[in-house]
């Protein structure tokens, strides 16, 4: 009478859910997928960028499903959560039988060993008793250590290696975990951004690359000095800049740093990414007038205004921008004010440091141009900081580890019977078997054969 099966319990069906290779197979395709998505889809550009480039419908749906900022978001982190509970719970589901394999006592079949299709069965001259230390020496030089049985006329050596091979999938599981782990641990408790300290400043401010919001470190930073060499042509070879490190108001230490020679301190990484100049006060500005000819060269301060020779109307200094875009073009530096004349709409007049006749295409009686200002660089920098980085560091050395040890290594057994046969030598049998690479172990076979028939 057959019995019937109890039914999984809860527990049990989800312990199978999660130890199935087919979940394995279907996440790691997501994962896949939408990685193949953050490659198609710009990552953390500004919203304008998204907007004007798939319009509002796609612009909503992208940000509710937080397309922009893909790695971050709470289903990728999900997603990243099965595979690490997948992993594991397989990885225990099928260790209890290895460790099994690994730990029980050596037994040999000498049976076994004889069926092996890769036997070499072969004679040599002299008797198994005096053949018996000459093969043991080369089994344990070539192979590994040997165990040696007696027998009627003649003795058998068994020997294995590499029995811990098998535990190699298994240090390569847990690389992939602490991988897994030392990238959610980033994605929840890093952040990128980045600060601006004109030169002579401190700032403990950084404001976030994905939200642009403001985030106080525990220490501050001063910007000591900046410093930036050329090349020939004028373009910028190298840029760098002298950091000294506050906590609680006290100077904790000075760092030159470069493109690739960061500042690190306190798991933080500042990095030189950028620079710019800021103006200072104000400028000195050239007003010509149209009709006259006249130069007139006046000191205006930011914010001020000046009132022109020759009624040519008052004019005020309202800003400055390291970067100012007219008809698709970046005119690069600028000065922006506004000059009003009588009871005329005030006109905005943009200054450009590169282009200094540019205001003399603007109607009006005069033109205006930059002189000289007051100029001091800002530096600008990237800080980083990823806790997960060394759970990273350490999976990538398991990985390196567990994949030499699971592809080029194998649990390998080997047997020599000898067998005296009268008169005329004695008979040798020399077989094998590995749980992987058995071309290989065919081949170590024949070797080991061909070193025996030697002796």
């Amino acid at each position: 009478m057959s019995r019937k099966k109890k039914p999984k319990g809860l527990f049990d069906k989800i312990w199978d859910i999660f130890s199935s290779v087919r979940l394995s197979v279907l996440v790691l395709l997501l994962l896949a997928a939408t990685s193949i998505i953050g490659t198609v889809i710009p990552q953390n550009q500004l919203p304008d960028f998204y907007f004007h480039k798939y319009g509002e419908v796609l612009f909503r749906v992208f940000t509710t499903l937080n397309m922009f900022d893909m790695y971050h978001s709470w289903w990728f982190r999900f997603l990243i959560l099965v595979l690490s509970m997948n992993i594991t719970i397989c990885s225990f589901d099928r260790l209890p039988h290895v460790w099994k394999i690994v730990r029980k006592k050596p037994s040999f079949d000498v049976e076994k060993f004889r069926r092996n299709k890769d036997t070499q069965t072969f004679k040599i001259k002299g008797s198994a008793q005096e053949k018996e230390n000459l093969v043991i020496a080369l089994v344990r030089k070539t192979f590994g250590h040997c165990v040696v049985e007696q027998k009627d006329g003649g003795f058998i050596l068994f020997s294995e290696k590499g029995r811990y091979s098998r535990m190699g999938v298994y240090v390569v599981h847990s690389s992939i975990l602490l991988l897994l782990m030392g990238g959610m641990l980033g994605s929840l408790r890093g952040f990128e951004g980045s600060m601006m300290i004109p030169e002579g400043e401190t700032s403990s401010q950084v404001i976030l690359r994905n939200t642009n919001e403001a985030r106080q470190l525990d220490f501050s930073i001063r910007c000591d000095d900046f410093d930036m060499s050329h090349y020939d042509n004028g373009a910028p070879k190298e840029y760098r800049s002298d950091l000294t490190v506050f906590e609680n108001d006290k100077e904790i230490f000075k760092k030159r740093i470069i493109v690739n020679d960061p500042l690190r301190y306190k798991g933080i990484n500042v990095f030189q990414s950028s620079f710019g100049t800021l103006a200072g006060n104000g400028a000195t500005l050239a007003f010509t007038s149209k009709d006259s000819g006249m130069v007139y060269e006046r000191k205006i301060a930011m914010g001020e205004s000046l009132e022109l020779p020759e009624n040519l109307g008052t004019f005020t200094l309202n800003h400055h921008s390291n970067s100012y875009g007219y008809m698709g073009h970046d005119l690069g530096e600028c000065f922006i004010g506004k000059l009003t004349h009588g009871e005329q709409e005030p006109q905005e007049v943009i200054l450009p440091i590169r282009f200094n006749g540019f205001d003399k295409m603007r109607k009006g009686a005069v033109s205006v141009a930059v002189v000289d200002y007051e100029k001091r660089y800002y530096t600008g920098l990237q800080v980083t900081k990823d806790p997960g980085v060394w759970l990273v560091y350490l999976g990538f050395i398991l990985m390196i580890i567990g994949c030499w040890v699971a592809f080029f290594m194998s649990h390998q057994s080997l047997c020599v019977e000898c067998q005296t046969m009268g008169d005329t030598g004695c008979r040798v049998m020399v077989s094998g078997s590995a749980n992987k690479n058995r071309m290989g172990m065919a081949l170590k076979i024949k070797r080991i054969a061909s070193l025996i028939k030697d002796v």
